[in-house]
Formats: C-alpha cells, sequence, structure tokens
C-alpha cells in the first residue's frame, strides 16, 4: 500500500476563528485534533512499559499518552484541574487499550506539586520507565513592551523550572534504559518576535535536553527532545496567535497545512523504545519542513 501524500493526509482549509481563554480545552476546539484515538494503531514496542506525561490531556502531550498506551504501557498524566473534561477522555481511550491510567491533575509552577507528581506516577504505575514533558505555556504579545514580569516569569514557571524539578525527583526511581523526553519547538531555533519569552524557555529546553543528557548517560539514562512546528491545539486559540492568524495557521509550511498531534507521536515513542538505545542528547524536529539551524 503506498503511503499517503503528506500534503492532503489532514486537511489544509483555514480554522474557523475562535478563542478560548487560559488553558483551553481541546473538547471545544473546531475542528477536534487527531490525537490517535482511533488512528494510531501500536505494535507492543513499549510493553508494559511505565510512563509519565505532563500536558497529557490535550494535543501533543494527549497524542503521546494514548500512543503509550497503545504501544503497551501504563500511563500517568499530568494536567490542571481545569481540563479535567479532556482528562477523562485521555483515561477512557487509554483503558480501552487496555492498559491502566493514573489521572494527577495539578500545577507544574509549584516546586512542591511536581516532586509529588513523580511519586505518585511511581506508586500508582508500579514502576516508571519514562518521563515525558509537554505541558507549556505560550502567550503572544505585540511588542517588547508587552511583555511583563508577571507573564514572563509565568512561562518560564511553566515550560523550565519543571523540567529541573521532576527530573530531581525522578532519577530516584529511573534505572538504566529509562528514559526522559522534553518538548520543544521551532521557536527554540527560529524565534518569532510575538513570542519572546516562549521561544527563550524553549531554547533552554534544547540546553537542558543536551546537558542532562551528559550528565544522565553514565546512569544509563537517555535525554532527548521533540521540537514540533505548527501543530492544532487549545494552545493557539486561547491566546498562542493572534486571532487573525488562526484561519491560516501551518499554511506557510512546505507540506501547506498545520500538523496534527498524532503525527508526533511515533517520535516520542521512537524516543522511548529499546530501538533508539544508541540516541541520547538528540532534538527531533517535526516540523511540516521548518529546518531546525
Amino acid at each position: 500500500m503506498a503511503n499517503t501524500d503528506p500534503r492532503s493526509k489532514y486537511s489544509n482549509a483555514d480554522f474557523p476563528k475562535q478563542e478560548q481563554p487560559i488553558p483551553g480545552l481541546q473538547s471545544k476546539l473546531n475542528p477536534q485534533p487527531d490525537c490517535g484515538e482511533t488512528s494510531y494503531t501500536g505494535h507492543d514496542r513499549l510493553l508494559d512499559y511505565k510512563m509519565l506525561v505532563t500536558g497529557g490531556d490535550s494535543a501533543i502531550g494527549r497524542a503521546a499518552a494514548i500512543a503509550y498506551a497503545k504501544e503497551g504501557a501504563d500511563v500517568a498524566i499530568n494536567y490542571l484541574p481545569a481540563e479535567e473534561e479532556d482528562a477523562q477522555q485521555v483515561k477512557q481511550v487509554i483503558e480501552q487499550a487496555g492498559r491502566k491510567a493514573v489521572l494527577i491533575p495539578g500545577d507544574l509552577r509549584n516546586e512542591q506539586f511536581n516532586y509529588d507528581l513523580v511519586e505518585q506516577a511511581q506508586k500508582q504505575l508500579g514502576g516508571l520507565d519514562n518521563v515525558t514533558i509537554v505541558a507549556g505555556h505560550q502567550q503572544y504579545r505585540e511588542n517588547i513592551k508587552g511583555f511583563d514580569t508577571a507573564s514572563f516569569t509565568e512561562t518560564f514557571e511553566t515550560n523550565v523550572y519543571p523540567i529541573f524539578w521532576l527530573v530531581q525527583k525522578a532519577i530516584d526511581y529511573l534505572n538504566p534504559g529509562a528514559t526522559i523526553t522534553t518538548t520543544s519547538s521551532v521557536q527554540g531555533y527560529n524565534p518569532s518576535p510575538i513570542l519572546h519569552d516562549y521561544a527563550a524557555t524553549k531554547a533552554a529546553i534544547i540546553s537542558l535536553t543536551k546537558s542532562l543528557s551528559e550528565e544522565l548517560g553514565a546512569q544509563g539514562i537517555r535525554v532527548n527532545c521533540v521540537a514540533p512546528g505548527p501543530f492544532w491545539s487549545p494552545l493557539q486559540i486561547s491566546g498562542g496567535q493572534p486571532q487573525e492568524k488562526i484561519p491560516h495557521f501551518g499554511q506557510k509550511e512546505v507540506l501547506g497545512r498545520a500538523g496534527q498531534p498524532v503525527e508526533l507521536a511515533g517520535t516520542y515513542v521512537h524516543l522511548a523504545a529499546e530501538e533508539s538505545s544508541y540516541t541520547t542528547g538528540q532534538v527531533y524536529g517535526v516540523t511540516g519542513g521548518t529546518q531546525l539551524d
């Protein structure tokens, strides 16, 4: 069977303008993203692994969590309490795949919660083989004067600080062969002037991935990063992009459309699976054509 033309695998039609308050719910997004609920097929590549995914309620984190479960893993997901509706949907998909789903709501900006999150995930899953860090905060500003200290701080506290806290605790439980997967962005390489703070955090994540891989490789723990391009998600319509950019979101990419979260799922699975056992300290771009340089 021939592969599908990537330009037409998903629609390149204009998205309808829409806006939600932060953090945004996938269940209210139009159109609904494809996170692999029915489209992803697993092949037991992560059989009986124990995975923790932050931001696992929607979009990219949701796609990773669902793929992990369909590959045979038990999965704990973290999300904000306001995202409970979406999290319950993910739980249902994981359980339909015959795997255990653990829901742990909480705010990653709270240092202690990060430590508790790892403890709860490890305890309820009965082990920990991977930590996948996806949750992020993105709010555009028209110009540099629009970036106030409070919003700048929130972006770093959400996107960067939890990597330190989660990894500090997770290494108490991760054994040789375990993995950590971070999530950067094309913004870490090609920053937009309306996303100064977000882009800066994504560059920091790339650096952290590389430095952590240097330290933890000596313990047999691999650390890699996924750098998405424009993917359709609640992040975009809850302040991540100006409303006037929503209809044509992703259409300037080489492939002519925005990505769907399931198109990232295989990359997350690959980096957690045994097949990538000689891969660490790497950034995998899934961008629709934008070069990482």
